[in-house]
């Protein structure tokens, strides 16, 4: 009896293996200063062609391990739901028993992540079609099944990826030539994904040019003795930092040192009557937008407690989160290393409302 459970549970331990090292692989990432956040959410369909190992209850007759195949069509939901549907096709035999089984099925995955590595959790359910020949068991039937499992997808670009998971499935043949009610069945299924269209990118439409003015008539202007004329007034710089100069990428702890901050706090610390100070935070658009709003935040508040820690008053200043908002470039290169070298500009922490004494020409 040992014997027979330990069997049932060999796809099973060697899927746990399989999502143990990935999900370990993950948390290495999240700590490595290098991470790479994955691309956007995207909803375009799916497919999923795959192999499978399975065990099939005993009671069929072989009490062995099979293999198979499948292929699921599927649909991003939402940010947090997929939808999977499609057949498999599984085979297994010992000596002179035979025993095949397809399937017809539905599954509602709950995404826990839309980065590259994204665990799930999944059920559903289906039709099962079951065949069994031996020497002491021939039948076929039809019944219903439900499903529930486990499982993680990798993604290499925004279209192509992979997937594994481990299921969990019990069909109910009742009114059956088997003689039994319920089967259970164990399955590792390994994929490759491809999405049929890529990560939409967000357009910014062009500003409308302001209408122009009809010149009105010169006035007339009574002669005056000549004086002096007053000073130009100075036109004065606002302040743009990179981010790839502040934080390394992915990161929000400032870089050191911050010679270009150092100048603006000497510039508060000298004027107090500058204040209404706003930085602002922002990031590109690699990642969810919820993880960029928090990323661009964290960015905005370092800025401000540095100059904070240079002896200028935090109640003069004030920090916004934009996140992927407002790009300064647009970008479609393929490679993800050139992607994100194009994107660098829009990694960037404003300072607004503040001048420096430097003159612009």
């Amino acid at each position: 009896m040992n014997t027979i459970k330990n069997m049932r549970l060999t796809g099973i331990a060697g899927a746990i293996t399989v999502l143990g090292c990935l999900t370990s692989n993950f948390v290495q990432a999240q700590s490595n200063d290098d991470f790479r956040p994955a691309m956007a959410y995207n909803p375009s369909w799916y497919i999923i062609p795959s192999v499978n190992i399975f065990k099939p209850d005993h009671d069929f007759g072989p009490n062995r391990h099979g293999s198979g195949a499948g292929l699921r069509l599927g649909k991003p939901l939402s940010p947090s739901w997929d939808l999977q549907f499609g057949p498999t096709y599984s085979r297994t035999h010992e000596g002179d028993s035979q025993y095949r089984q397809n399937t017809l099925g539905v599954d509602l995955l709950y995404m826990f992540s839309r980065n590259s590595l994204r665990p799930f959790i999944f059920i559903g359910g289906g039709a099962e079609f079951d065949k069994a020949n031996g020497p002491t068991l021939h039948a076929a039937h039809t019944s219903p099944y439900m499903n529930v499992g486990l499982g993680a997808q990798y993604l290499f670009t925004d279209q192509w990826g992979m997937q594994v998971d481990i299921r969990h499935a019990q069909s109910y043949l009742r009114s059956s030539d088997f003689g039994f009610r319920h089967a259970k069945t164990n399955t590792v299924t390994l994929g490759v994904i491809y999405a049929f269209g890529k990560t939409p990118m967000e357009r910014v439409p062009s500003p409308m040019p302001a209408p122009i003015a009809q010149a009105a008539p010169p006035p007339v202007v009574t002669p005056t003795p000549p004086t002096e004329p007053p000073p130009p007034k100075p036109r004065f710089e606002r302040y743009t930092l990179s981010s790839t100069e502040l934080f390394s990428f992915d990161r929000s702890d400032l870089r050191l040192p911050q010679p270009k901050l150092d100048e603006i706090a000497d510039v508060l610390n000298r004027k107090p009557e500058i204040s209404n100070i706003t930085i602002t935070g922002y990031t590109d658009r690699l990642g969810s937008a919820k993880y960029n709003n928090k990323l661009s935040q964290r960015r905005a508040d370092a800025v401000k407690a540095y100059l904070a820690n240079k002896g200028v008053d935090a109640g003069r200043l004030s920090t916004i989160a934009k996140g992927e908002s407002d790009p300064i470039v647009e970008c479609n290169e393929k490679k993800r290393a050139d992607l994100i070298k194009c994107l660098e500009p829009n990694r960037r922490v404003e300072i607004e409302e503040f001048t420096t004494e430097r003159r612009i020409p």
